[in-house]
């Protein structure tokens, strides 16, 4: 089988990346250029050459064929090339390397203390809001609740009687609003939630995050994210739109643009400028990195600030009822109360719902859902 060769290059010549090779043997000397060829070749060096005729002797530089009459001259020249051999070699391609190291090792120092504080700030997500414990939904209410008795925050009676109806609840599917505020409609249990996002991954929505969770979510302890609410509430032919808040918009890690984005979606019906307006939008799904809140509306103070009024699963039951009593004086909204100052993480995803879709309008968002978008904001 024939092989193609490369033509051989003029004198002291070499292809990119090649090591440096002698003038006078052609054998790779790489760094040691100038050594090899004073050890090996010197003779040639002060070998006489041709003569001018007029009993002067010619001298030829063996790299670029340049004669002169004077011996040390041609040493000082064939001097040259081999230090331009050297700075080729070494030089300012070695600066240019140790640079883009010393980048590379910061630039995997920074991410290594970045992933190091989410962790530790996702640790500390899962101590504060008892999800550290292993098991799933069950599992980890129980020891939630025994925590609460252990430290006197709940009687031993209430801890039996809200495991009894919780293991009701987990056996129809339904949780009828015994063990959460009083005078609510029918909402499904977390275990029926997590079936319901299967049965609309089994319809074909989102299946990147299917397969993220190996298509199994039902008695899991695996967190639901926007993605897992956007794919449920369209496979129930729910209009909604993912926005995500990237990046902080306002200074010390804040986020105006969000505050400002929910106050549009809540004043769209507002034409008459009423100082309280009760809105048929329904809430919105809040969600960062290891928690999620439900906005349920938000107060525009005088001096144009503005503030969330948030449900947050991480208050207890007993704290959110009491702010139905008639004698309430109101110090409990500050369990509602988020200002822009309270809201730093550094990413935050939505799930706003814009009303209902027709048969062909769910079928096409499926379609759509293999790559799930959003609309991010900045």
């Amino acid at each position: 089988m024939d092989t193609a060769h490369p033509e051989p290059g003029p004198p002291g010549s070499r292809r990119p990346g090649a090591p440096a090779q002698c003038p006078f043997c052609g054998e790779a000397a790489g760094r040691e250029l100038e050594e090899h060829v004073r050890a090996r070749h010197g003779h040639l060096l002060g070998a006489p050459g041709a003569d001018t005729g007029n009993g002067e002797q010619l001298y030829e530089c063996p790299m670029c064929s340049l004669t002169c009459t004077n011996i040390q001259i041609l040493e000082e020249h064939v001097d040259l090339h081999l230090e331009e051999h050297n700075f080729s070699e070494g030089g300012d391609m070695g600066d240019l390397e140790l640079a883009q190291q010393l980048q590379t090792e910061e630039d995997e120092r920074q991410r290594s203390e970045e992933e190091k504080r989410e962790r530790e700030e996702f640790e500390k997500l899962q101590r504060q809001y008892g999800l550290d414990n292993s098991g799933g939904f069950k599992q980890q209410f129980l020891k939630n609740m025994e925590r609460e008795v252990d430290r006197g925050r709940m009687q031993p009676f209430e801890y039996h009687k809200r495991k009894a109806d919780m293991m009701e609840s987990l056996a129809s599917g339904i949780d009828d609003g015994r063990t959460k505020t009083s005078d609510t409609t029918l909402i499904p249990s977390i275990p029926k939630i997590q079936s319901m996002i299967e049965d609309a991954w089994r319809e074909g929505f989102d299946p990147q995050g299917a397969s993220h969770f190996n298509n199994r979510l039902h008695g899991s302890k695996a967190w639901i994210g926007a993605c897992e609410i956007y794919s449920l509430l369209t496979s129930l032919r729910i209009k909604c739109q993912i926005i995500d808040f990237h990046k902080p918009t306002g200074p010390m890690g804040t986020h105006p643009r969000l505050f400002e984005w929910i106050l549009h979606y809540y004043s769209a019906d507002n034409e008459g400028g009423a100082k309280v307006v009760c809105t048929s939008k329904p809430p919105i799904y809040l969600q960062h990195q290891g928690h999620s809140r439900t906005v349920v509306g938000i107060e525009e103070k005088k001096n144009r600030s503005l503030c969330l009024l948030l449900f947050d699963p991480g208050c207890s039951s007993q704290q959110m009822q009491k702010l139905l009593k008639q004698n309430s004086d109101g110090t409990g909204l500050r369990l509602l109360r988020k200002f822009v100052g309270s809201l730093k993480e550094k990413q935050y995803q939505i799930v706003a719902v814009d009303g209902v879709l027709s048969l062909e309008e769910k079928a096409a968002r499926c379609r759509a859902s293999q790559v799930l978008t959003s609309e991010k904001i900045p």
